[in-house]
Order: C-alpha cells, then structure tokens, then sequence
C-alpha cells in the first residue's frame, strides 16, 4: 500500500535535489546558457520495508549530479516506511518536514552533509509532491474503511512522539489504498474527526458501508454526521512494521442482499473479501 507513495516521496525528494544542484526550477529560463541542465531520468528498481519499488532519477548533462536520498548503485533503503507516514500527514508544519528531511539527509544515517539550502528545495519539492497526494479525487464509496494511529518520532526543536492517524481503505474491486494520513498531538476529539471526514467526502467519498476504528474518541460521532447510514465497527487494529493490520472481532450475521441471488451476492462480495484477506 506504501509502494505508490514512497515513490511518490522519493521523486519529490530527488527532484528538489537538482533544482538545488542546478540552482534553477524545471523550465526555468534563470537556467539559459548556464552550463548544465536536466537530461531526462532514468528507471531504478529500490528494495524497501514496504517492497520493490521503482522509481525515476534524474539526470543532467554534465554527468555530474550525485543523488544523495537514493545514492548511485544503491539497492535497498530501509525505514522508509515510518519515514513516508510521517512525512505524507497533512498537519504538520513546514519546519517539522524540514527538520524530518534534515535528519533523513544528515551524515548519521546516510553520510552526506547537506546545506541548509539543499533542505530548504528539497521541502519545497516534497511539500509540493505530498500537497498533490493529499488532495487527489477518491472513489465514491468504499466498502470498508480502517482508522487507526501509529506513533511515530516527530522532530522540530526537539523530539516527541504523535500520533499519525491513517484512512486505510478497501475498494469495490478488492483493491487497497491509504485515503489520507494526518498528525495529531493526541487530544484529538469529535471537531477534529468531524474535519478529517468532510475532507474525505469534500474529496469524492459520498458513501461507506462500514467504518473499523479502535476507541479513537469522538469518530464515531463524526462518522455518523458526515455519513449516517454508517455501520461503526470497534476492532482490534494492530501496526505492523509496514502498516496497520486489522483483526476484526465481531460476527457480522442477517446481511441481506436486498433481493439478490445468494450466489450472486457472494460473487460481489468476493473481491472485497480478497483485499481484506490480503492485507
């Protein structure tokens, strides 16, 4: 599920690494006869916690820019999974971004001093890339969908833990797709939740059958004015190293196909099933 936006993440990333090195913006004309250039991309193939993923690096004409966030000729990248959750949560401020991103890119973890500068255009791209995420048209109804948090180290003057609350979803084709992420400080009430989830229906989701959350205060509330023919289910919601993995609790019993042959019905039913199966 984290494949699409790490690379998403990562590209944002690398693009704002050759703005920096070129110190102009794609079809910027302050780049005219200044020597170098962007010269297309090439394809990459990373293994992640989260998987294969691939993506496109860029490239100039010199021959002479060193991607740092995905060095030349490397081939696993490891904890990008807590690092794409934290950095994709609308809410947080641009100098926790910042500060996050400083620390991805210091000498500690991948051995390579980056200036201030560099920090401050590889925000900016990533900002962008996520900003674009965040807002993309949803389905307009999804069978089920599963909130939950998972508490990941945040930094600005100094470290604390918040809680990142993620909309995991399973589609009407079996298929599974995280609807949005957003930091929270842990006080988080039926306001807050009612905010999310007109995000959410102002973004395409007119209709959920079943929403999975796990004692989160004030979303029950919320789900039900924003959609009120909602079942609310409480669920046990365990995070994983790459995610969430939900383990429902209850026996749904008496569902009616409303007129539709039983075979039939299940045969709906299956892909949706499948996805949960899979997760």
């Amino acid at each position: 599920m984290l494949q699409q936006l790490t690379k998403r993440l990562l590209e944002s990333a690398l693009d704002g690494e050759i703005t920096d090195h070129l110190g102009y913006d794609k079809h910027d004309p302050a780049g005219r006869n200044t020597g170098n250039s962007r010269n297309g991309t090439r394809s990459k193939t990373v293994l992640t916690d989260v998987g294969s993923v691939e993506i496109t690096v860029p490239r100039d004409r010199n021959g002479s820019f060193e991607p740092k966030i995905v060095v030349k000729r490397q081939k696993r990248l490891t904890g990008v999974d807590e690092m794409v959750i934290s950095l994709a949560a609308k809410g947080l401020t641009t100098g926790e971004i910042s500060a996050h991103l400083a620390e991805v890119y210091g000498a500690e973890v991948y051995g390579a001093e980056v200036s201030r500068q560099r920090i401050s255009t590889i925000t900016d791209k990533v900002l962008e890339g996520m900003t674009e995420w965040q807002n993309r048209p949803l389905d307009p109804v999804y069978p089920v969908i599963f909130i939950d948090a998972i508490h990941v180290k945040i930094r600005d003057d100094q470290v604390a833990n918040r809680p990142i609350y993620v909309a995991l979803a399973v589609t009407c084709e079996g298929r599974r797709d995280i609807l949005g992420v957003w930091a929270g400080d842990g006080g988080e009430g039926a306001k807050y939740w009612l905010h999310v989830l007109t995000e959410l229906k102002n973004r395409g989701v007119a209709d959920v059958l079943m929403v999975v959350c796990d004692g989160l205060t004030g979303l029950p509330d919320a789900i039900t004015t924003v959609w009120p023919a909602t079942i609310t289910q409480t669920s046990s919601l365990h995070n994983g190293s790459a995610g969430m993995v939900p383990v429902i609790t209850c026996t749904v019993a008496g569902v009616d196909g409303g007129g539709t042959e039983p075979s039939l019905f299940v045969l709906l039913l299956a892909p949706i099933y499948q996805g949960l199966l899979q997760w």
